[in-house]
């Protein structure tokens, strides 16, 4: 397929265009709730902010796990939407639903009954644990609400209604930065409760959004809008099938963000001047990543909403066209990210509440990720875009956690604890002894199409016409 062809696809263009863009905004609005918490937690100074960073990682990780979920949940969602099979989708939403319930609980208790054991895995300095305790016993409250958001979020943006999420997003991110200048400072005719009270703001702006999708969605009639008790509809076997899908999902996310948080742990044990660099340096990267999330987001509905109808070849050449298209993108904003990381850094260096060293790690962070990013993507696109789409979620699971647990985690322990290289080295040994040999692993798979692997009978009759034709 000649470039002319492959990118020359109007409907292409106009549907991915059409999808990414609300689907990005939303992602920009979910980092900018963050980018708002830690500017005003960074006035209160390295410790408080680097506690907070230390204690969000059990959140972090709780959204890994939905992550994960919701990930399984759009191999079912996009392909029933595919052939417009609602009861499906209303299924597939309760049964991640009451599999997501049982994680939100189990976070939820240890961050209350073992708040400074999850702080104290990252640094010991007394300061920071009696911060980080305090915020971390109830930002935790806020996680059934995340619960919820995501999985509905996941429901309409796989049935192509990407606005309803992105409007939700906007006015939770308006509400928690007045609550936070609010509580956090005494403002607004508030009390002054410091990081107890960024904490606060999180929780009642995270619990407006579940509300408000749900009474749009009655008002709308959209997919989600239907009888309670087709939520929990699901026979036998969709519940074998969700599993079967979901699950290597679940535990790829799961045991990810494990390997993650022990990196991060070797960050935080090299010391709390350098996380909180790293803390800051993630607050606007994060906000960077808004557009590949749309693009991937778009890659998945399209993908899978092919891989349903039985259209395999259009599935590939739109698969084709996303494993270019965001890699080249990285490139592009990476190069941004390193030519604006002073002005970025200075946002947080207001009120001379961080240390020199903090923002001179923050500065040079910035650098190294914006170096790596392209490299990032091409695993990025195939794991979350095309392989779970397609329906494969077992070889993304190996390709993950291979390249995590027997490449990246011993590199960035053996260049701190062992080598003892500087904290730069360490970071860059870490993401790409993840990404490159990653990279090369998804390309391979991804030429073998052995990735497509449909949940309906459409789409497995599409597969098998495909097969044959190819052959």
């Amino acid at each position: 397929m000649n470039l002319k062809k492959l990118f020359g696809d109007r409907g292409f263009w106009t549907t991915s265009i059409r999808l990414a863009i609300p689907i990005a905004l939303q992602s920009l609005l979910t980092s900018s709730f963050h980018l708002v918490d830690t500017m005003m937690v960074s006035r209160l100074g390295d410790v408080t902010l680097s506690a907070v960073g230390m204690a969000g990682q059990w959140s972090w990780l709780f959204n890994l796990v939905l992550q994960g979920l919701c990930a399984g949940l759009s191999v079912f969602v996009a392909q029933y939407w595919g052939v417009r099979n609602m009861k499906g989708i209303r299924a597939s939403v309760g049964l991640g639903f009451l599999t997501g319930l049982a994680a939100s609980i189990g976070f939820q208790t240890v961050a209350l009954l073992a708040p400074r054991w999850v702080v104290g895995l990252f640094n010991q300095d007394p300061q920071v644990l009696e911060i980080g305790v305090r915020y971390l016993k109830i930002i935790c409250w806020t996680y059934p609400a995340v619960l919820l958001t995501n999985l509905l979020s996941t429901a309409l943006r796989n049935t192509e209604q990407v606005q309803l999420p992105m409007f939700v997003s906007f006015f939770t991110t308006i509400a928690n930065a007045l609550l936070n200048y609010g509580l956090i400072f005494g403002k607004l005719g508030m009390p002054e409760l410091g990081v107890e009270g960024a904490a606060i703001a999180s929780c009642i702006s995270a619990w407006a959004g579940p509300v408000l999708i749900v009474i749009f969605s009655i008002r709308a009639r959209n997919a989600l809008a239907g009888p309670v008790w087709e939520l929990f509809a699901f026979d036998r076997k969709l519940v074998k099938e969700f599993y079967i899908k979901a699950f290597p999902v679940i535990l790829n996310q799961t045991l990810w963000a494990i390997g993650i948080l022990n990196i991060n742990r070797i960050f935080g044990n090299m010391g709390y001047e350098y996380y909180a660099g790293i803390t800051v340096y993630k607050t606007f990267g994060d906000m960077t990543y808004a557009f590949f999330g749309g693009m991937g987001n778009a890659c998945v509905i399209m993908v899978g909403k092919s891989v349903g109808q039985g259209k395999i070849r259009r599935t590939v050449e739109d698969a084709i066209r996303f494993t270019i298209l965001i890699p080249l993108s990285g490139l592009l904003i990476g190069g941004i990210l390193i030519l604006l990381r002073h002005p970025l850094v200075a946002i947080f260096a207001a009120g001379d509440n961080l240390s020199a060293l903090t923002l001179q790690t923050a500065v040079g962070v910035t650098v190294v990720c914006g170096l790596e990013v392209a490299f990032r993507n091409i695993p990025y696109t195939q794991v979350v875009g095309v392989f779970r789409a397609g329906g494969d979620t077992l070889a993304p699971m190996f390709f993950d956690l291979g390249c995590l647990w027997l490449v990246a985690l011993p590199s960035a322990w053996l260049c701190a604890n062992v080598f003892h290289l500087p904290f730069l080295a360490v970071v860059a040994a870490a993401y790409l002894g993840e990404d490159l040999p990653k990279a090369i692993c998804c390309l391979i798979h991804f030429r073998s199409k052995k990735w497509i692997k449909p949940v309906t009978p459409e789409g497995r009759a599409g597969l098998e016409e495909y097969l044959q034709r190819s052959n």
